[in-house]
């Protein structure tokens, strides 16, 4: 008889392309799978609050992290910046797919004193560092809803992630690309992992088959540094972890809320020393953070 796999999943375009990416390549795999796919429905999806007002981005995985400890699926696909860095015992991130781009695009236009919708704390304290001209409002929504509410006018400008675009179909709504070195992404956006239970050894095996090592390690970095800030939702931290041949390197960025200034650190090593790196990344840091970055 064949194996089968529950996926669960956020309902959003997004969350089920992530699904179906997976159930691809499982099937890749092992053909004789019989995998289903089940929504979950997400605090983060009903909250319309800001998320630093209504608990940060734990809300966007804690229904899924329930969904896998009761047993109602077999594991859980996530966008690993959604992920806090302390998670539920009794779950392990079994695998990583590869990363897609993890910069972020500009939809609509940047235009002196434009208006720029975004709920993310670091993508306003980023902006706001550069561009002291720019006003910005909260926006929320998956990103269907905020293409939406730039095509009517809510806002002259957002900023998304380009992983987000492209696997949706919209990366022709992207007017400008940001370059890394001149805006530093979220911690591990980009990236897809799968979570299951701790005691299931037989998917572990399975999913092992499937993961990608370089994403890992990168991966492994960037949630290293976002460990040592207790960086969530609300606090406006960057990193960006890149492999050249055998070495690693990581660059990290901590900003005031209100823009008034940021601090950066880079530095590289081995891959085998991805969360060391992090966690003298973290370090660095934390000891020269504004008070303003802690609230």
């Amino acid at each position: 008889m064949a194996a089968s796999i529950r996926i669960g999943t956020r309902g959003s375009k997004l969350a089920l392309a992530q699904a179906d990416e997976l159930r691809s390549r499982l099937l890749a795999v092992d053909p004789s799978l019989v995998i289903e796919i089940e929504p979950v429905r997400t605090s983060g999806d009903r909250e319309t609050r800001p998320l630093r007002e209504a608990g940060g981005k734990g809300l966007f995985v804690k229904e899924l992290d329930e969904a896998v400890l009761s047993r109602r699926v077999d594991l859980a696909v996530h966008s690993m910046k959604d992920v806090p860095s302390e998670r539920p015992p009794g779950l392990t991130l079994a695998c990583l797919l590869p990363r897609e781009d993890p910069r972020d695009a500009v939809v609509g236009d940047l235009k002196e004193g434009a208006v720029v919708g975004t709920s993310s704390p670091r993508r306003k304290a980023l902006l706001l560092c550069r561009r002291p001209d720019l006003r910005i409002i909260d926006f929320r929504g998956n990103i269907d809803t905020r293409l939406k509410k730039i095509e009517a006018g809510e806002a002259d400008a957002t900023l998304l992630a380009i992983a987000g675009l492209k696997r949706i179909g919209r990366a022709d709504a992207a007017s400008r690309v940001l370059d890394a070195d001149e805006f530093l992404p979220a911690a591990c956006q980009g990236a897809i992992g799968v979570e299951c239970r701790e005691d299931d050894t037989a998917l572990r095996a399975t999913l092992a088959k499937i993961n990608h090592a370089e994403t890992e390690i990168r991966i492994r970095a960037e949630r290293a540094l976002l460990a040592i800030l207790g960086g969530s939702c609300v606090s406006p931290v960057a990193a960006l972890a890149e492999i050249d041949g055998a070495r690693l390197s990581l660059r990290g960025q901590i900003a005031n809320p209100d823009g008034t200034g940021f601090v950066e650190t880079r530095n590289a090593g081995a891959l085998a020393d991805a969360e060391e790196l992090g966690r003298v990344a973290g370090a660095a840091l934390r000891r020269r953070a504004m008070p303003a970055f802690f609230g």
